[in-house]
């Protein structure tokens, strides 16, 4: 099975995913579609009911990036960059994490299109639908049957020549004591800032809606700090995010936005607070779901050298703002390119010098 092969099983993968975001049938995959496009569409909507935070239009659009991400222009500039063999045949051990839809989904593709086998552990709160995807996967080409493999857990029955592992903190200390002595990548929690100068329209404030409550801002890219100017006007920022109010029609979504407001306010904390957000300020730049950390600044130069001194524990910055490090634009903290590792670690360099 070599590179070409395994790139043209993804690509037709990423044609048949489409057709869940667009929730429009394609001729073209029509053999698929006979086999898989009803259960595969019935798995998504019965997602919510194993996962209350799995809404189906947060399903849909962890799909649809995905499917965005199989195109062959795409993946070849991505893998043009490496020199890949035909075969690689690593056991590589993935322990997924799930606090959004399909979020192990870069692993499993850099397993296997670099030619290693799969051996993933599901994190509970999503164990579905990359299952089916690898059975659909498999259907396609049917050598992946070989490569790919799910487990409960890893153990002498389940070996592996190296790991990437994804958690919190506190299971990144777990992962390193078991799995240490192996090649690896692990992960720890990272999350994802604002920076706003002030100047941005409305439009752009609308776009850092979406960085901020898709997935219900469960994901590291997800935005949970705001920095903003000295005595700046929050009136424009909230105008533009009103769209976003259905969030909290969501049970587990409003638990928290009333579990954390009643703290807050118990504790005589000053909040801004919308009736969907809060917004706190706090030097953290990590905040519950439902709350949005701010901080001031005076000077755009002396917050540069603020954030170069947290960027370890920073997954990407959104601003318009130009900075000596990368930023991302407003609406796109959830479109990650192939090439935007998590926690900055190149996974494919790695599982290339195995």
């Amino acid at each position: 099975m070599n590179l070409d092969t395994r790139i043209a099983a993804f690509i037709v993968l990423g044609k048949f995913l489409k057709q869940f975001h667009s929730l429009e049938k394609t001729s073209e995959n029509q053999s698929l579609n006979k086999i898989f496009f009803d259960d595969f569409n019935d798995l998504i909507l019965r997602q919510k009911s194993l996962n209350g935070w799995f809404t189906e239009e947060n399903v849909r659009n962890a799909i649809g990036e995905i499917a965005a991400m199989l195109k062959a222009d795409k993946l070849k500039k991505w893998l043009d960059t490496y020199s890949i063999p035909d075969e690689n045949n690593r056991k590589i051990g993935v322990i997924m994490a799930g606090n959004i839809p399909l979020v192990g989904f870069h692993d499993f593709l850099s397993v296997l299109i670099s030619g290693n086998v799969f051996i993933g552990k599901c994190a509970s709160s999503d164990n579905t639908l990359i299952k089916k995807i690898a059975d659909i996967l498999i259907h396609i080409d049917p050598e992946f049957k070989e490569r790919i493999i799910f487990t409960e857990q890893f153990n002498k029955n389940t070996p592996a020549d190296a790991f990437i592992a994804t958690g919190s903190n506190n299971s990144a200390r777990y992962f390193e004591y078991y799995f240490g002595k192996y090649p690896s990548i692990i992960r720890k929690n990272r999350n994802s800032i604002a920076i706003i100068n002030g100047k941005e329209s409305k439009e752009e404030l609308a776009e850092l809606g979406k960085d901020i409550f898709n997935y219900f801002g469960l994901g590291c890219r997800n935005v949970s700090k705001l920095y903003v100017p000295k005595n700046y006007d929050f009136t424009p920022f909230f105008e533009a995010i009103f769209d976003f109010q259905e969030v909290v029609n969501n049970n587990k979504y409003a638990n928290n936005y009333d579990y954390h407001k009643a703290i807050y306010l118990l504790n005589s904390e000053q909040l801004l607070d919308n009736n969907f957000v809060l917004l706190k300020e706090d030097n953290s730049l990590s905040s519950p779901v439902g709350v949005i950390f701010y901080e001031y600044y005076d000077s755009i130069t002396q917050l540069e050298k603020e954030i170069q001194a947290k960027l370890e524990e920073i997954q990407c910055v959104v601003s318009q703002t130009k900075f000596t490090f990368e930023t991302v634009n407003f609406g796109a903290a959830q479109s990650p390119q192939l090439c935007d590792y998590a926690d900055g670690l190149d996974t494919m360099a790695f599982l290339n010098q195995l």
